[in-house]
């Protein structure tokens, strides 16, 4: 039994841990919903056909927490009237939706929590389109031509479904391999060998490049599709907020990896050392 390989196999398996998380999150109500990808926020939509104006939120900021707990119940009433939720939390496999408590306009004292009413069915290769979503949801005879809504967002959406549904594809892939990489590494605890360490730093290789391409794609989404539905959803009332905690445990897994695969290379040079040295030593005891 080789000690030092436990190091390597903790890494392997942490890694593999955060990976099922981030696919799994949000596969039920309250499931790891901190953990989605984004999160669109349409408690305001409809405020425009209250005529209000941009300086809204600022007005709103000036105010005291009696007349927001006011304003509070007036929004949730639009989205509820609209028949749409106050939130939609996009995940790998799914989605989620409900409502900010206790009401979307955060006070003094507290900031809205959510509180999940929902999630879709769980599907492969799963693309979040909010356009679709939403549209779907309101209330017969309102469209969201009505509610202006922007065709920059469907068309940014649409942009990056493609590299959605491949990301999800090689996540999976990393996931597996960060699989394989954990078996090997019971193996390189228990067996010791030249061949053991190359074996397992080539999986955590193909672990770390699946899992670190994948969690760039996701970066590179993320940022596209807030930045464009903050960008030109303001005006209607609709904003979205990246998943740092997604983010976060996405790229922990691949630092893990990163770890792991460096670890393999030590196993497998202190090997070739110890190899060395018993040759060494073997022939300086025939003289």
């Amino acid at each position: 039994m080789r000690l030092t390989a436990i190091f390597p196999l903790l890494c392997t398996l942490v890694a593999l841990i955060l990976s099922l998380l981030c696919i799994f999150a949000g596969s039920k109500r309250g499931y790891l919903e901190h953990a989605d990808i984004l999160t669109l926020n349409t408690s305001m939509l409809g405020r425009t056909t209250l005529n209000t104006s941009k300086t809204s939120s600022t007005l709103l900021n000036s105010i005291g927490n009696s007349i927001k707990g006011e304003v509070n119940d007036l929004i949730g009433d639009i989205a509820r009237k609209l028949n749409i939720h106050d939130f939609y939390s996009a995940h790998l496999l799914d989605y989620c939706e409900g409502y900010f408590t206790p009401g979307p306009i955060a006070n003094q004292t507290v900031d809205p929590d959510k509180n999940v009413t929902r999630c879709s069915n769980h599907t492969a290769m799963f693309h979040f389109d909010p356009t679709s979503v939403i549209q779907k949801e309101l209330k017969p005879g309102i469209s969201l031509a009505d509610l202006h809504w922007p065709s920059a967002i469907k068309d940014t959406v649409h942009a990056v479904e493609l590299a959605s549904k491949a990301m999800f594809v090689i996540y999976c892939i990393g996931a597996a391999a960060t699989g394989l990489a954990l078996a090997g590494a019971f193996l390189g605890v228990l067996f010791d060998g030249q061949a053991v360490p190359l074996i397992n730093n080539a999986l955590a290789s193909l672990a770390l490049l699946s899992l670190g391409i994948a969690s760039a794609i996701v970066s590179a989404i993320m940022s596209k599709v807030v930045h464009e539905v903050n960008k030109h959803g303001n005006d209607i009332g609709v904003s979205a907020s990246k998943g740092k905690t997604f983010l976060g445990m996405m790229w922990a897994a691949v630092i893990l990896m990163f770890i792991t695969a460096m670890a393999w290379i030590y196993e497998f040079m202190a090997h070739r050392r110890r190899q060395t040295s018993y040759v060494f030593e073997g022939k300086k005891g025939r003289y």
